[in-house]
């Protein structure tokens, strides 16, 4: 008898794939969409810069006037008791949070809302940005970090400036132990073996001379989960794909 393989595996939920988010210190969230944000502005202050396993980049604390606190990923060149800005009449600087049709074109940003209110959807590992390049009617054209151009809403919300924490993939991991703890830190199995590597008992690609599959690689449709492998509803196969 052959063991379940990681398909299965992962559906029951045991530690091994359950992300340890009570390590996590938040969810990054631009304040929410309010009267202020929409008429005017609030002031606020950068009073922690913290690391956090379950992000890529360092997190920013902004406590506003009013109480309230948010965590970001913190932009290039902040540091602790800086004043930051959010809302529409917010001034243009590094960490202040406006809305794109606020923004200058040529203008790096990050964390953008996919609709007015979401807070932030688009553009939050660390070292990346967006550019603003254009204004189409009522929409803004945005280069994103994959250098893809994508349509946003004049109204939705970003933040100025480039996250922190560039060249993070620079640094090589050296030992396997440096990697296993930092995938350990988020959840991710590591390491993980290949299906063409094991017996044929334990996987559908397993066995065969050399690293074959012996089959397609393309589930089928109604394939149970120990069957469901390799390419999962591939919408382009072959040359070109």
């Amino acid at each position: 008898m052959g063991k379940r393989i990681i398909q299965q595996r992962r559906g029951r939920g045991t530690l091994t794939y359950r992300s340890p988010s009570h390590n996590f210190k938040g969810t990054l969230k631009l304040r929410k969409y309010d009267d202020v944000e929409k008429n005017k502005s609030i002031k606020g202050e950068i009073i922690e810069l913290m690391h956090c396993p379950g992000h890529s980049a360092p997190l920013a604390k902004i406590k506003y006037e009013n109480g309230e606190t948010i965590l970001i990923a913190a932009p290039m060149k902040i540091k602790v008791n800086d004043e930051v800005f959010s809302g529409v009449n917010a001034p243009f600087g590094i960490g202040n949070i406006l809305p794109l049709k606020n923004i200058p074109d040529g203008s790096m940003v990050y964390n953008i809302e996919a609709k007015p209110g979401d807070g932030g959807k688009f553009v939050k590992s660390s070292g990346v940005s967006a550019k603003i390049l254009s204004r189409v009617d009522s929409n803004v054209v945005v280069q994103l970090p994959s250098k893809k151009k994508k349509m946003f809403n004049i109204n939705c919300r970003a933040i100025v400036g480039e996250i922190a924490g560039g060249g993070r993939k620079e640094k090589p991991f050296v030992k396997a132990g440096k990697r296993f703890h930092a995938m350990r830190a988020r959840g991710k199995l590591y390491p993980q073996t290949s299906g063409v590597a094991m017996n044929a008992v334990d996987h559908p690609f397993g066995s065969g001379r050399g690293r074959h599959a012996g089959k397609p690689t393309i589930a089928p449709r109604f394939a149970p989960p120990g069957r469901k492998v390799g390419m999962l509803k591939a919408k382009k196969t072959g040359r070109g794909k």
